[in-house]
């Protein structure tokens, strides 16, 4: 979670109270073998947290898997979310006219795969997420690289991965979207090939509430790339009355 927003976290602590928060399988939280289906166990770690800390309702912001997680929330745990910022939400979209897997979930599922990582394959898939290339910088592919080759790490990872492949049907998220009431904004890389936009437009149809900010010259990591602009959407749209 510190890698993926660490650069948003001065603009949006300013008029919130922040919580990063690393997933099961992931960062410095417990790396458990997952037997059931791991959106839904992660919805629950996170409503377990919240318990934990006496929070009743929250905003829910997530990137990717972390979107996921936050569309599982609010359909399993409705009263306990407020309103979700999503960037490319994992399983949430049905891409209409984009090849199934996508260049970045290819690069994504192979990364572990024989001969296993190395730094080489982490650069390219970090170029896969992101339009930019001058933010691929050797800082960035050494920390994520670092984060994903520890060995908790990698094995929480391959958990996670391979009980979403193995349970397909159960991560496709999409399916019940039209069943989120939360008032939601969709944001989207107009580049990303990770998640390809097309998907967006089938989210933005199912979900009752939500509305859809593309990011031009972006790619799946909107909050990233787009910082100041991201921050702004997102603290306007989760302050409004």
């Amino acid at each position: 979670s510190w890698s993926n927003f660490k650069q948003n976290l001065p603009g949006l602590s300013e008029h919130f109270r922040v919580l990063l928060v690393d997933q099961p399988g992931y960062g410095g939280s417990d790396k458990p073998e997952v037997t059931e289906p791991f959106w839904t166990y992660s919805a629950r770690a996170i409503r377990n947290m919240l318990d934990e800390l006496g929070i009743e309702k929250a905003h829910l912001v997530g990137n990717s898997l972390g979107g996921g997680t936050a569309l599982k929330f609010a359909y399993d745990h409705p009263d306990r979310a407020d309103r979700l910022v999503l960037m490319g939400p994992g399983g949430g979209a049905l891409s209409l006219f984009s090849p199934e897997p996508s260049e970045g979930m290819k690069l994504l599922m192979g990364f572990y795969g024989p001969p296993g990582p190395s730094r080489e394959k982490m650069e390219a898939f970090i170029r896969i997420m992101l339009f930019d290339q001058s933010l691929v910088t050797d800082e960035l592919v050494d920390e994520r690289y670092r984060a994903a080759t520890e060995p908790e790490a990698m094995q929480g990872a391959m958990n996670v991965l391979g009980g979403i492949a193995s349970r397909a049907e159960e991560a496709e998220l999409w399916r019940f979207l039209d069943k989120i009431p939360h008032r939601t904004l969709l944001t989207w890389g107009r580049d990303d090939r990770v998640l390809p936009l097309d998907g967006a437009f089938f989210a933005l149809k199912r979900m009752p509430d939500a509305r859809l900010h593309i990011f031009p010259r972006c790619g799946h990591w909107a909050q990233l790339e787009h910082v100041d602009e991201f921050n702004w959407l997102a603290v306007n749209f989760l302050s409004q009355p």
